[in-house]
Order: structure tokens, then C-alpha cells, then sequence
């Protein structure tokens, strides 16, 4: 019966007309796209959803810098019959608090590019969906079904575009399968203020245009924590590749986000719940040049999507406060002050030790229990530089095991201690830096405009004494004459500076950072 209905009705489109003011719909309104702001994407189906009709999206565009993903559900009132002014800017919690109105959050591990996300309700009331046809998970009860359902679709915070696919309908399901099914572990409604709240507040801090400035004043002095919380306990003592004698003086730094909670040692941070979104733990004190910091990493061994992202800054954490405390690290990189993000992280098992050091020449060189994974990124080592995570995903808990000095390593002119094992982990490293894409490479701050490139960092090519300049890293003949946007090296001339701008995925010859655009200096 559900096949012969399938068979005569269209597939269902997006409402060309009840739909929030930043939706733009294709020709066939088939795709739905949020031009601006993080809000007022609210959409609706054409026309009411059959009993058991999987409501199939494709999530074709993700774009991560705020709080939050796709909002979906069900509602009895005809969009035909709606004004604009009856569509408010968030269907959580604006339209859910109205009788009629039945949405929750897609957890943001399911907000993945080209994701198919499907979502139907049963005779019962019950609202089930799945991700890319896997097992159905149970996300609501009490819907309304004895008239017309309308599917409710709020292309909310990191979902950027979404497009509606063909109908398929639901196996019916047994009391078997029903207790198999897996409970949404969405949000509950309260937290949807809170997404919205994080958001007004990035958007507000997007108008203000900041100008790079790595020259920091400092508050000297560490914050006391006063909400000690017992956390989970730690897994094992000693792992393979850790030293026998590490120092303990390194903790966390009180200032985290709040979905973080950390042992009274301030040694452990662990996530509050499955759904943790703003994860964001610093260390207490800059790390030293040469001083190895290791860390272990467990998790809940769930097929979750997102892990561990790690990153440096030369922002003093008790200066911040945790409602400027976003959700993506990508988005601190608009702050003034210098950060870069690494997330690009292999699977990682439970129980694994990571290291991080950071070289007198800026680079930061990681390993994975006791082995050694080559160069994450480069960084300016003029200034101090505290060490930040975020727990996402399959991770919910860190562990700083402790640090220890190292000797002074050599460097060998490829950039890799004692060039060898090295240097394959390093390619490996720059290759993924070379993506244009945010959530796959290592990023660093920007300046807001081409006209005011960020201070050059302190590991620059040598200048030979017959050039004033330097010689140009790629021709070794013309003098440097050229500033790259937006890692601010300065390492090129004019000529080879256009030429590799051309050129498809260019990168910075000393950072590999992606190269927006090249600047010609001018020097009186």
C-alpha cells in the first residue's frame, strides 16, 4: 500500500513561499541555501508527508564557525496559509513553544558534508530518523497524526545547504527492532537559548573588522578554580614511549568551556555528555621552547564523528571568559590575537599517548605513542604560547600526563630533526595543510585586510649578505619584494609571487599555508 502511494505522489519540494528571509531555493526548490548569518533559514515541504514517507536531505554544503546544526520535524499548520511575519528567526525554541510544532537539533557529529539525512513519523506518533540508511534512532514522541503533517526544516548554524531527495517509506517497526533502536542524545530544548545566544554573539563580533596584532600585554598571575568537579578517572599509569621522570607543574587552565569538566587536580578534563559542543581546555602556562608536553586521550568507543583538535595561541586564557568560548576553534582564528588550529588528527584508540613540542625554529612536531608523526605546523615562537584542545566526538576525555625539557634538537635543513623518519610525516602533514578546505587544514590567523599583512614571524629565510632583501625562495635570483596573504611570510618576489598564486592548491613555501593573495612592498 505504502508503494502504490509512493508511485503517484511527487516527490516532495521545498514551500517556494513560507520561508525564513536568508533562504534562497533553486529553480525546482529542490535545494535550499542560508545566505547570511547563522539564522531565518526556516523551510517547509510543499505538501504534507505521508504516515511512515522518509522526508530524505542531502546535506550539501557544512560551514563550521557557529553553534549548532540542522533543526528538523513536523508541524500540522499549513505553511501555504502563513504570512512572513508568522515565521520567526529560529524554529528552536520560537516555533516549538507554539502548539503545533515538533523539531529538535541533528546532533553536530551528524552535520558531516554530504550526509543523507532521513526523518519520518509512524502511526504512533513517534518521529524516527537515520544517517545514510543506517539503524533508525528514535528522536520524538507525541506527534500529533490524526491530520496533515507538514515536514519543518530550519537550516540552522553550521548546515549551510541542504537539498531534498526523492521519497522512500519506512519499514513498519516490531517491538524487536523499536527496543534496539537507539534514543536521540539531541540537545534538550534549554540549550537551544544557549546555541542561539553563542551565535548573536559571534555574529555581533563578525561586524567589528580586527587588524592582527601578535605585540600582547599579558596578565601575569593564574585565576583559582572554584568549580571543582569529580571527573572520570584516569586509565592506566605509564604507556609505551613515555618518559619515566616527567615534570607535573603544567595543569589545565581554569578558563574552559562550559561543556567541560575537570578533575580536582585540574589533570583530567572530561566532556559533561555525549552531545558536548563547546569543549575548549587551555594549559596554565605557556609551553617552553623545547619542552615536550604528553597527554592521553580516551573515549567512549561509539561510532561518533569528530575527534581531537589541537592548537596554539599566544592569548593568556585568564584573560578570556567562557562565553567568548565558541564551539569550532576555526572561529577564534578572527580574534586579534595569534592562533592556529591543527585538526586533522588520525583515529586515535583509548588510551593513546600524544606528545607535542615545539622547536626553537616555530615547528611544532607531534608523536603517537612514542613514535614519531613528523611536523604539524609552524609557528611564531617570539612571543609566549599557551597550548589549547577540544574534546569532540568519540573523545570525551583528556589527560595531561606531563612534560618534559628536551635537549636542543638540530635541525636539518629540510625542517625535520635529524632528517630522516621525519620527513614522510611531514609531507603527509602538508599535503592535508594544502586544502582550501577550513575543517582540513591547519589555519592561522588573518588579517581583515590585504592592506595591513600580520608581522612577519621570526623563522623567516635566511637573508645572505649580498642582499639587502633576501633572495627570493623560489628563484634564488630577484630580491624578496613580496608578502604573502594571508601567513605574512615574506619570502618571494613580485614575479614568482603571481606566477604561484596561478597555480592550483598554492601554497607558502615556508608554512604551506594556502596563499590568498600576494602583496608588493614597497620600501622608501
Amino acid at each position: 500500500e505504502r508503494r502504490s502511494v509512493l508511485a503517484i505522489t511527487e516527490p516532495p519540494r521545498f514551500h517556494s513561499q513560507a520561508k525564513g528571509k536568508n533562504v534562497r531555493l533553486d529553480a525546482h526548490s529542490r535545494k535550499a541555501t542560508r545566505r547570511n548569518s547563522f539564522c531565518n533559514g526556516v523551510t517547509f515541504t510543499n505538501r504534507p508527508i505521508h504516515l511512515y514517507e522518509k522526508v530524505r536531505l542531502k546535506l550539501v554544503a557544512v560551514h563550521h564557525g557557529w553553534s549548532g546544526a540542522l533543526r528538523f520535524g513536523f508541524t500540522i499548520h499549513d505553511p501555504s496559509q502563513m504570512s512572513s511575519d508568522d515565521i520567526p528567526k529560529y524554529a528552536c525554541p520560537d516555533l516549538v513553544t507554539r502548539p503545533g510544532y515538533w523539531a529538535k537539533a541533528l546532533p553536530e557529529r551528524f552535520a558531516v558534508r554530504d550526509n543523507i539525512l532521513a526523518f519520518w513519523v509512524d502511526r504512533h506518533g513517534r518521529v524516527f530518523y537515520s544517517i545514510n540508511d543506517e539503524e533508525p534512532i528514535l528522536f520524538h514522541c507525541g506527534i500529533k497524526v490524526s491530520g496533515p503533517l507538514w515536514a519543518l526544516i530550519d537550516v540552522y548554524g553550521i548546515t549551510h545547504e541542504v537539498q531534498i531527495l526523492d521519497s522512500m517509506f519506512a519499514e513498519t517497526m516490531t517491538t524487536a527492532r523499536l527496543s534496539s533502536a537507539r534514543l536521540s542524545t539531541c540537545l534538550p530544548q534549554s540549550n537551544h537559548d544557549s546555541a542561539n545566544f553563542n551565535n548573536n554573539e559571534l555574529e555581533n563580533n563578525q561586524v567589528v573588522a580586527k587588524i592582527a596584532n601578535l605585540n600582547l600585554s599579558r596578565v601575569p598571575g593564574l585565576p583559582t578554580d572554584n568549580h571543582i568537579i569529580p571527573c572520570c578517572p584516569s586509565r592506566r599509569q605509564r604507556a609505551q614511549g613515555v618518559p619515566a621522570f616527567l615534570d607535573t607543574d603544567l595543569r589545565f587552565h581554569p578558563t574552559r568551556g562550559p561543556d567541560i569538566t575537570f578533575t580536582q587536580d585540574r589533570m583530567v578534563a572530561c566532556t559533561n555528555w555525549q552531545e558536548s559542543n563547546r569543549t575548549l581546555v587551555f594549559s596554565d602556562r605557556p609551553l617552553h621552547i623545547g619542552e615536550s608536553l604528553f597527554v592521553e586521550v580516551g573515549h567512549l568507543g561509539l561510532p561518533y564523528y569528530g575527534a581531537l583538535s589541537f592548537g596554539i595561541t599566544s592569548c593568556d586564557p585568564s584573560t578570556l571568559r567562557t562565553n567568548e568560548l565558541p564551539a569550532d576553534p576555526d572561529f577564534l582564528l578572527d580574534r586579534k590575537e595569534y592562533w592556529v588550529v591543527y585538526r586533522a588528527f588520525p583515529v586515535l584508540n583509548s588510551g593513546d599517548i600524544l606528545s607535542f613540542m615545539v622547536l626553537p625554529n616555530g615547528e611544532v612536531h607531534h608523536g603517537v605513542n612514542g613514535a614519531s608523526r613528523g611536523m604539524l605546523m609552524c609557528v611564531d615562537t617570539s612571543q609566549s604560547l599557551w597550548v589549547f584542545f577540544t574534546i569532540h566526538g568519540v573523545i570525551n576525555q583528556l589527560k595531561i600526563l606531563g612534560t618534559v625539557q628536551s635537549s636542543p634538537v638540530t635541525v636539518s635543513p629540510s625542517g625535520s630533526p635529524g632528517g630522516s623518519q621525519y620527513d614522510s610525516d611531514s609531507d603527509m602533514a602538508f599535503s592535508v595543510n594544502r586544502s582550501s578546505s577550513a575543517s582540513e587544514s591547519s589555519l592561522v590567523t588573518a588579517p581583515s585586510s590585504p592592506l595591513s599583512p600580520p608581522i612577519s614571524p621570526v623563522f623567516s629565510p635566511p637573508e645572505p649578505s649580498s642582499s639587502k632583501n633576501g633572495e627570493c625562495t623560489v628563484c634564488f635570483d630577484s630580491e624578496v619584494d613580496t608578502v604573502i596573504y594571508t601567513c605574512g611570510h615574506m619570502c618571494l618576489c613580485n614575479t614568482c609571487g603571481l606566477k604561484l598564486k596561478k597555480q592550483l592548491n598554492a601554497c607558502c613555501p615556508i608554512c604551506r599555508r594556502v596563499i590568498k593573495d600576494v602583496i608588493k612592498i614597497y620600501r622608501p
